[in-house]
């Protein structure tokens, strides 16, 4: 991920192709090393493909990924009235005295 990261990066800044190099370079500008392997494979895989168009590639994927469902969107509301029905009682509390606990034992921690 760090590898995807710098490399768009790179292209932000203006590169249309990064070279290994280009995200070596931007990895250690914050301290971290590049695995050579790694960074050959992720350079391999993006070179020559538009970043706009793969960025809009995996939006439209990440769209299709259910992030919940009807069942779970029910949950919440039932959440909520409860809390609003548990607010009123919460607003009655009275604020506790502090625990002087040093006065009690006779002794602070620096005496």
């Amino acid at each position: 991920m760090r590898y995807v990261a710098a490399y768009l990066l790179a292209t932000l800044g203006g590169k249309d192709s990064p070279s290994a190099d280009d995200v070596e370079k931007i990895l250690a500008s914050v301290g971290i090393e590049a695995e050579a392997s790694s960074l050959k494979k992720v350079i391999a895989e993006l070179k020559g493909k538009d970043i706009s168009e793969l960025i809009a590639a995996g939006q439209k994927k990440l769209a299709s990924v259910p992030a919940g469902g009807a069942a779970t969107s029910a949950a919440p509301a039932a959440a909520a009235t409860v809390a609003k029905a548990d607010a009123p009682a919460e607003k009655k509390k009275e604020p506790e005295p502090e625990s002087e606990s040093d006065e009690d034992m006779g002794f602070g921690l620096f005496d």
